[in-house]
């Protein structure tokens, strides 16, 4: 929740002069549906905030393009042998955006500033949504300018990733305490705060002092928040836009042939990039013994329709079957070699045969924007005998409903928080049960969950993916979920563009992307 935010101390009126300044240079554009209401990264919680704040700030480390942990202000870290203390070497030649607030220019970053950005995540004033981050941290303080001690209450191997989060991102303190840090958003990233015209446009220009040597390429960013998509796709087609971020129904046919491919007409003026996307949609069931949803019919439901037909015909070839487990592709223990969740009638039938359920009608809960894959599902399975009703809910009840454990079978989506498996695995860990945390389904294992604790303290990789494994077994021998698809990001941007890169939390990566000018 973000509250006590004053808006009309961010409202900027743009002169003629200032657009013809940027109308020339090599600026990217792009168009923001979803409202953008701070600048502060400690609220940055969903994309289309993680976007614009992910260009004014950094952390101490990042994700590449390979889903690889990256320095970033951090130029180094160690972790000590029990796993439980990082220690941070900062590169001292960060600094940040210049600020009237600051007594002399490039004023630089020094570990008491990582030490002052998390107090404020924790403030419980500020309700940061963020948070969370820290549950596991015991203590962090800084040694020198230039040393970021963190200890942990216990071993977590992915804690180093959730630091790459753009909550944990540093900010200074001499602008937070005295100005309105919303109008006055000062960071270190590749490109600073200019104007903004709060619901109409956002603009960042270059940061000319960035630290990572000759970036940015680009000279500004200019954020357009039309709320029609069909308008800002004719925007794109005109040129006055660069991007254009996932498939929409008002023109995926004018763009993709029958092959899903860009049509020939604009393979002059646009390029598409497919990218996996760290998402998994899913159908979930609330686990109770007495329940004619048992784990016999739990198997039926999840062999008894084709997941490849419903990529190819619903989905329009966007995403990939869930035949590998719960954890999605893009993710480092992605098992390629594993499979499971076919499309099999006689063996659904055998499980339907061997279940509880005598013919009774089953809920399936679900909101609009799911309301053709659950139909499809109802009748596949209907031709078995499952029968199944199907309730729309509006977005935000669905979500309090099954936080709540109010619903037996509902459509759900995990978005990964980082990057780590144990992101995914974490939703079916009894002590994150609701309302303690994502466990939706009320599972409760006592082999998963020492699997779960064991996973979490190790390091090594392929010892984790070990783990991960037999987990994974053991979700789908109770049938916990029924997985339907992994998520992919379709971009298309303009051919002026090069060097625009992304990664599998669909990124917006433009420190290195270079335009073109005609």
């Amino acid at each position: 929740m973000i509250l006590n935010i004053n808006y009309s101390l961010v409202l900027f009126s743009f002169s003629c002069n200032d657009l013809s300044v940027i109308s020339e240079k090599k600026v990217f554009k792009y168009n923001e549906i979803s409202e953008i209401n701070t600048l502060d990264p400690i609220y940055s919680r969903d994309l289309a905030h993680v976007w614009v704040v992910s260009q004014l700030y950094n952390g101490l480390v990042t994700f590449d393009t390979n889903m690889q942990i990256i320095p970033s202000v951090a130029k180094s870290w160690s972790i000590s042998e029990n796993k439980l203390e990082y220690r941070f070497n900062l590169n001292t030649n960060v600094c940040f955006h210049s600020s009237e607030f600051f007594k002399k220019e490039n004023r630089r970053v020094i570990a008491d500033d990582f030490v002052y950005s998390f107090d404020r995540i924790l403030d419980k004033n500020n309700l940061s949504p963020g948070k969370w981050v820290f549950n596991l941290v015991d203590k962090y303080y800084s040694t020198n300018d230039s040393t970021l001690i963190i200890k942990l209450i216990e071993p977590f191997s992915p804690f180093l990733g959730i630091l790459a989060m753009q909550y944990c991102s540093v900010v200074p303190h001499e602008v937070v305490e005295n100005s309105n840090f919303n109008k006055n958003p000062i960071g270190t990233g590749p490109f600073k705060f200019h104007k903004w015209d709060y619901g109409n446009k956002l603009v960042f220009r270059k940061n000319d002092n960035y630290f990572e040597n000759n970036l940015p390429y680009l000279d500004g960013i200019s954020i357009s928040f039309i709320k029609d998509k069909n308008t800002a796709f004719l925007k794109f087609l005109q040129g006055d836009l660069d991007l254009v971020s996932g498939l929409d129904e008002s023109y995926i046919d004018e763009l993709l042939n029958d092959n899903r491919q860009l049509r020939e007409s604009y393979k002059q003026r646009f390029k598409l990039k497919k990218t996996s996307y760290l998402n998994t949609e899913y159908l979930g069931f609330l686990i109770n013994d007495s329940s004619i949803i048992d784990n016999n019919l739990r198997k039926a439901i999840n062999c008894g329709f084709d997941r490849e037909y419903m990529i190819k015909y619903l989905r329009k070839d966007i995403g990939q079957p869930a035949s590998k487990g719960f954890v999605p592709n893009g993710m480092n223990s992605f098992a390629k070699e594993y499979d499971s969740y076919k499309y099999n009638i006689e063996l659904a039938k055998k499980f339907l045969e061997n279940s509880k359920y005598q013919g009774q009608e089953i809920k399936l809960n679900t909101t609009s924007s799911y309301l053709s894959l659950c139909e499809y599902i109802q009748k596949s399975l209907s031709e078995i005998g499952i029968n199944i009703s199907i309730e729309v809910n509006p977005p935000y009840v669905h979500r309090q409903m099954v936080a709540s454990n109010k619903l037996n079978f509902f459509r759900g989506s995990w978005i990964a928080d980082y990057a780590d498996p144990e992101n995914y695995f974490a939703l079916f860990y009894s002590k994150n049960l609701t309302p303690n945390g994502p466990n939706y389904f009320n599972f409760n294992d006592s082999k998963f969950d020492s699997l779960y604790k064991l996973s979490v303290s190790l390091n090594d990789l392929n010892e984790r993916n070990k783990v991960f494994k037999k987990m994974n077994d053991i979700i789908e021998e109770k049938s916990v979920l029924v997985p339907l698809y992994y998520d992919e990001v379709n971009r298309f941007y303009s051919n002026d563009l090069s060097d625009f890169k992304t990664n599998s939390f669909n990124a917006l990566l433009l420190k290195e992307a270079k335009k073109n000018i005609k």
